[in-house]
């Protein structure tokens, strides 16, 4: 069981950066995968990074690689999302999910496989 809560949201201008923070609660949470999906205007849920348990293993959406880090600090139940070089199609609510299940790369952006999710933190890069 684990709750997740995001932070870091905010307006920025395109190019700028942010640092998206997904709080953990739960005893176990070092054994889940965890993801950031996002939520454009009108569009649909799209997997944006995901990092297995251990942190060995990340995947990241094609539109956002090399421009976004996934990374996590198991001591402080703590997953973060860095974003760098953004851009006005990056604006979108951001959410942290959680996995039990997921452990390969092909695996890491099917929402289905997710069993909790945050409730959001809201992106805004402006042009």
């Amino acid at each position: 069981q684990v709750q997740l809560v995001e932070s870091g949201g905010g307006l920025v201008q395109a190019g700028g950066s942010l640092r998206l923070s997904c709080a953990a609660s739960g005893r176990t949470f070092s054994r889940y995968a965890m993801g950031w999906f996002r939520r454009a205007p009108g569009k649909e849920r799209e997997f944006v990074a995901a990092i297995r348990s251990n942190g060995g293993s990340t995947n990241y959406r094609d539109s956002v690689k090399g421009r976004f880090t996934i990374s996590r600090d198991n001591a402080k139940n703590t997953v973060y999302l860095q974003m760098n070089s953004l851009k006005p199609e990056d604006t979108a609510v951001y959410y942290c999910a959680a996995s039990a299940t997921v452990i390969t790369p092909q695996a890491m952006g099917i929402m289905g496989l997710y069993d909790y999710w945050g409730q959001g933190t809201q992106v805004t890069v402006s042009s």
